[in-house]
């Protein structure tokens, strides 16, 4: 699949050919949702916690006698039934984490990049760099490659420039600025565009090129 590349004026400056491997695999709906439900799950972190009536304060006494006051019989007022007592089949800490081998999560990858592709989601540049770090710069190069739509942006490496670029668009709400080596699910699929340099599509295919 041939694509276009841009700079970051919007204009077309060549053609490049993105790896069938990665943006022409069979598209798996069912492994891209268990990737995205691994992922939702993974990033809970299992910390509500509530009080059994063993962990409640009170109580030592029986509220009131057994028999002859008309009343039902209750044992204690940290029961479950009674305001501030323990509570019962309620939320306690635990771990939501689910694992998904390597493979899998390549191949929900390659399926939301294809999808993606397909759409005519995948928008190639070939850099990004700012001369003048401003939000407005990075703004209008966005609004001159992808125009209004929301976009991810994946970059190659965790440099100076991947700093910058992240900087200038920190305050850009319908933006994300990610390392290509984090890709994932549900960033892919969140987003209208997906922006990458030219050198990232060398990291995609050392990441996800081998099935």
């Amino acid at each position: 699949m041939k694509v276009d590349v841009l700079n970051m004026q919007g204009e077309k400056v060549k053609q490049v050919e993105l790896p069938a491997a990665i943006f022409e695999a069979k598209v798996n709906v069912d492994l891209m949702h268990q990737a995205y439900q691994r992922q939702m799950a993974n990033a809970r972190l299992g910390t509500h916690e509530t009080k059994t009536r063993h962990e409640v304060a009170g109580g030592g006494r029986k509220p009131w006698k057994q028999k002859g006051t008309g009343r039902a019989r209750q044992g204690s007022t940290i029961a479950a039934q009674w305001v501030g007592g323990g509570r019962i089949h309620t939320p306690h800490p635990r771990k939501y984490t689910q694992t998904m081998p390597k493979k899998m999560r390549q191949a929900a990858l390659r399926s939301a990049l294809s999808v993606k592709a397909a759409e005519s989601g995948i928008v190639v540049v070939d850099e990004l760099k700012f001369d003048d770090l401003k939000t407005k710069v990075m703004a209008a190069a966005l609004n001159n490659i992808v125009g209004s739509a929301s976009a991810l942006v994946l970059m190659p490496a965790k440099d100076e420039t991947y700093d910058s670029t992240a900087r200038v668009a920190s305050n850009i709400p319908d933006a994300k600025i990610l390392l290509a080596s984090y890709v994932n699910v549900r960033d892919l699929l969140g987003y209208d565009k997906v922006i990458m340099p030219l050198k990232t599509l060398d990291v995609l295919s050392a990441h996800l090129g081998k099935e």
